[in-house]
């Protein structure tokens, strides 16, 4: 400890608070806390914090490992959370996602897909749980089946595929706010289970990367609609994109904001031609 008490403030920094530093254990911590130097006192009030920060981490996971821990100690195993992403677009699939952890597992910062909105945290959490994973699969239902079931059944169909995709049999489904129909294994709905189970959330995460990604593809398809910018969410730039050029192949025509623009550029092509009828006629 002497050694390490002899290092400057800069050498104490890399070797406790850089990437892959030592932690201190509490004896040193204590003897940075008296330490003369403020840099030295100011190291230790940060490490402090980090320690508390970790501790309401694990304590935050813990919580959202409630429902799991319940589940595994009725003896449950391979328990897979489903959740959905793009109810509220008007473009583009309903994407849902199947995630089966492992027992115990606790990925940091993991929390529900709408607390996150960084993207580069989202994409980092994604490959955190792939990795993690026992098995993970994506169901989806496109804007055609949304129209023809509407959206809620579609995102039914949509969990269903994303269960039916997985190569493990779930002994149980802990579903963010329903239950799945025709699904075989016992299940739950949580009410905002994205934001009280980890493997719900976990799946609120894939389903969340996986949509804005297919709308990033549509978006080079259909660049007029600014699919990048908002992933088909009803947005004023959306809604204008829909007055100046109606709605495109993946729009869901059965929602009320489309359905408008397109009978307007109805309306317009026919005045359009008998306007220019009656510019013949005379």
């Amino acid at each position: 400890m002497e050694n390490l008490l002899r290092m400057s403030v800069s050498e104490l920094r890399k070797h406790f608070l850089d990437v892959g530093a030592v932690p201190p254990t509490d004896e040193i911590l204590g003897a940075l806390e008296n330490d003369s130097r403020a840099g030295a006192r100011q190291i230790a009030l940060k490490i402090r914090r980090m320690r508390e920060k970790d501790l309401r981490e694990e304590s935050r996971l813990e919580n959202l490992l409630c429902f799991e821990k319940a589940l595994w100690n009725e003896g449950f195993i391979n328990i897979a959370g489903v959740d959905e992403a793009g109810v509220g677009p008007l473009a583009g699939p309903v994407v849902a996602a199947a995630v089966i952890l492992p027992r115990g597992c606790k990925i940091k910062g993991l929390d529900d897909s709408k607390k996150i909105p960084c993207r580069s945290k989202r994409e980092e959490l994604e490959r955190r749980i792939k990795k993690e994973a026992q098995d993970w699969a994506v169901g989806r239902a496109e804007a055609e089946e949304i129209d023809r079931l509407n959206i809620y059944h579609a995102g039914l169909l949509a969990m269903r595929r994303a269960v039916e995709g997985l190569n493990i049999k779930p002994g149980y489904l802990l579903v963010d706010s329903r239950t799945i129909p025709e699904c075989a294994c016992p299940q739950r709905g949580v009410i905002h289970g994205d934001a009280l189970s980890m493997s719900i959330a976990a799946a609120s995460i894939l389903s969340k990367t996986y949509r804005d990604n297919e709308m990033l593809k549509m978006d080079a398809l259909y660049p007029e609609y600014g699919f990048a910018a908002h992933k088909g969410y009803p947005t004023p730039e959306h809604f204008d994109a829909l007055r100046r050029v109606g709605p495109s192949p993946i729009h869901r025509r059965s929602y009320a904001p489309v359905r408008e623009p397109l009978i307007n550029q109805r309306f317009l092509r026919r005045y359009d031609k008998i306007r220019t009828e009656n510019v013949k006629k005379y």
